[in-house]
C-alpha cells in the first residue's frame, strides 16, 4: 500500500479532469451537469444493439468500495495528499490554483453525491439510444460527473462489448440448431469460454466471463464467478469438464505412449465427459489409429471423449480440407473421421448426429464469423450443428476496444445561473458518429425498439424507461445475474 492509498479513488480519471472546477466556472455558477452513456457506431458488421451490462458492478466497486478508504481517512490527509499529487502532475502553481476545497467538501458528506438512471441490465440497446445517465444531486459538486466518467468509460465498455458479442454467437448458434433440427437448449453449452489467459487483467478476465456467461453456461474463467457473485449475486449455471492440456499429453507421450495415454485418461474418467487434446504431435494418427484401436473402451464408457485439436485452420481441420489429397485424413476432416469410426444417428431433421461417446471441440482463432461458417459447411455435409463445441477465447473478447461500438460519454444539459442549458457536441470535421444528443433524455418503446427523446421535458423524464438505480452513495435498484440474462433472454 503506497501513502496515497486514501486518495487513489479520486485519481482514476484523467489528469486533464482536474482542473475542470475551475473551467466550468468560466460559464456563470455552474450547478448540475448530466452526461449519458451511448454507443454511437457498430463497427461490427451486422451488429446494430449493444447488450447493457457492467454497470451495476462498476458502480459497486468503483464509487462504492474504492472510496471506502477515502471516507474512513482523516480529512486533513486526504486533502493534504491529494494537493501534493496534483503539484506531482500539474505543477505547483496549478495545485495552488486548484486546491482542495472541494475534496474537502466531498470527505465530510460521506457519499458521492450522484445519480444514475438506467435501463435494465441485459436491455438490448440500439446504436445511438443511451444505455444511463448521470448527474450530480448537490449544486457544489457539479465537477463530479464527469471527473469520473473515465473510470466508467474504462469499466464499463468491456462487460457490455463482450455481452454483445457473446449474444451474437449465441444467436449464430441458435439458428444453426433450428436450421439442423437440433434443440435450442444445447446451444447452452456450444460455445465454451477460454479467454481468461488472454485477456488484458484478471479484472478484465472476470467481467468479459460474466459477460460471456449471459448467454452461455460453459466456461474454464473462475474468476467470473466470484465477479458475479459479489456485484451481482443469486443463481446462475456455469461449468466445465475434465480436460487435458499438451503439458499432460507431451509428459504421457514421453512415458508411456499417447495411445496408453488416452487409454489411462478413460480409465481415470469412466463417466462423463472428458476432453483431450488431440494435435501434440498427430492429430491424424490419434483419429486413424489410436481411436480405432480404443474403439470398445471408449463405446463402453457412460459418457463422452471429446476429441480437441488446436492448431491449423478450424473449419478444414473440421470439415476437410478440399485441397488436401482426396481420401486422406486431412481431407475427411476430424467430424467425417469421427463418423467412420463410430458411427452416427440421424435426428428428426434428417441431420446426421456422432455417436453419443464421442465429440469434437476446437479452441483456436474462433470468431463468429468462423462458428457460423463452419456449422454451415457441416450442414451441407449432412451434420448436426451439435457435432461441434467451440472454445471462444482472447481473440474473440479481447480484439476490442471502446471503439468498436462507439462508446461515449457525454454531457447534454448543464444548469448555469439557475437556467438549464442544452449542451451539443457536434463537430464540422466529424461524419457525424460524434454528434451527441442535447438536453435532458427520455428513452421509451416504440413498436418494439428503443427510441431516445432528446430535450425531454419533464414529464418524459418521469415515463422514461431509464429508471433510477443509484443515488447518493446508495443502490435504489439491483438486479441479479439470473434476472440480467432474463432481460437479454427476452430481447433476444
Amino acid at each position: 500500500m503506497t501513502k496515497f492509498a486514501p486518495v487513489a479513488a479520486l485519481f482514476k480519471t484523467d489528469a486533464y479532469k482536474l482542473g475542470h472546477i475551475q473551467q466550468y466556472a468560466l460559464s456563470g455558477k455552474v450547478t448540475r451537469v448530466y452526461s449519458n452513456y451511448t454507443n454511437r457506431k457498430s463497427r461490427i458488421p451486422g451488429v446494430d444493439h449493444v447488450v447493457h451490462f457492467g454497470l451495476q458492478a462498476y458502480i459497486q466497486q468503483q464509487l462504492m468500495e474504492a472510496f471506502e478508504p477515502f471516507f474512513a481517512a482523516d480529512e486533513d490527509l486526504v486533502c493534504e495528499l491529494y494537493e501534493e499529487r496534483l503539484g506531482q502532475i500539474l505543477g505547483p502553481d496549478a495545485a495552488a490554483s486548484i486546491g482542495s476545497d472541494h475534496i474537502r467538501a466531498l470527505h465530510r458528506l460521506g457519499y458521492l453525491p450522484l445519480r444514475f438512471c438506467a435501463l435494465p441490465e441485459g436491455t438490448l440497446v440500439p446504436i445511438g439510444v443511451p444505455a444511463f445517465t448521470v448527474e450530480n444531486t448537490i449544486d457544489e459538486f457539479y465537477w463530479l460527473t464527469n471527473y469520473v466518467e473515465t473510470g466508467i468509460s474504462a469499466g464499463y465498455w468491456q462487460p457490455s462489448t463482450s455481452a454483445t458479442i457473446a449474444h451474437q454467437y449465441r444467436k449464430t448458434l441458435v439458428a444453426a440448431a433450428i436450421r439442423t433440427g437440433v434443440p435450442v437448449e444445447v446451444v447452452d453449452w456450444q460455445c465454451h469460454d477460454f479467454s481468461y489467459r488472454g485477456m488484458s487483467s484478471h479484472e478484465t478476465a472476470a467481467a468479459s466471463g460474466a459477460a460471456h456467461l449471459l448467454s452461455f453456461t460453459g466456461t474454464d474463467s473462475l474468476v467470473a464467478l466470484e465477479w458475479i457473485d459479489k456485484y451481482y449475486g443469486g443463481s446462475y449455471v456455469a461449468g466445465s469438464v475434465p480436460a487435458t492440456e499438451h503439458s499432460v499429453m507431451c509428459t504421457g507421450i514421453e512415458t508411456v505412449g499417447e495411445l496408453e495415454t488416452f487409454r489411462r485418461l478413460l480409465k481415470l474418467y469412466p463417466t462423463g465427459i472428458v476432453s483431450v487434446v488431440s494435435d501434440t504431435f498427430d492429430l491424424w494418427k490419434v483419429l486413424t489409429e489410436y481411436l480405432p484401436a480404443l474403439k470398445d473402451e471408449i463405446l463402453a464408457r457412460d459418457g463422452k471423449l471429446v476429441i480437441r485439436p488446436d492448431s491449423g485452420d478450424p473449419e478444414k481441420i473440421i470439415c476437410g480440407d478440399p485441397d488436401a489429397e482426396p481420401g486422406t485424413p486431412a481431407w475427411y476432416g476430424v467430424v467425417w473421421l469421427l463418423d467412420m469410426v463410430f458411427g452416427h444417428t440421424f435426428n428428426d431433421a434428417g441431420f446426421a448426429e456422432l455417436d453419443p461417446h464421442v465429440g469434437v471441440i476446437y479452441g483456436d482463432s474462433i470468431t463468429v464469423e468462423r462458428s457460423d461458417s463452419i456449422t454451415r459447411r457441416l450442414e451441407r455435409m449432412g451434420f448436426a450443428s451439435s457435432n461441434i463445441v467451440f472454445g471462444v477465447g482472447s481473440f474473440t473478447y479481447q480484439y476490442n476496444t471502446r471503439d468498436t461500438f462507439s462508446s461515449a460519454m457525454k454531457a447534454t444539459w448543464a444548469e448555469v445561473d439557475g437556467e438549464g442549458v442544452n449542451l451539443l457536441k457536434n463537430p464540422v470535421t466529424d461524419n457525424g458518429t460524434k454528434k451527441s444528443a442535447t438536453g435532458r433524455l427520455a428513452v421509451e418503446q416504440s413498436w418494439g425498439e428503443l427510441i431516445l427523446t432528446q430535450d425531454a421535458t419533464w414529464d418524459e423524464e418521469r415515463h422514461s424507461l431509464l429508471q433510477l438505480v443509484w443515488e447518493n452513495g446508495e443502490f435504489i435498484r439491483r438486479q441479479e445475474f439470473a434476472d440480467v440474462r432474463r432481460v437479454l433472454g427476452e430481447a433476444a
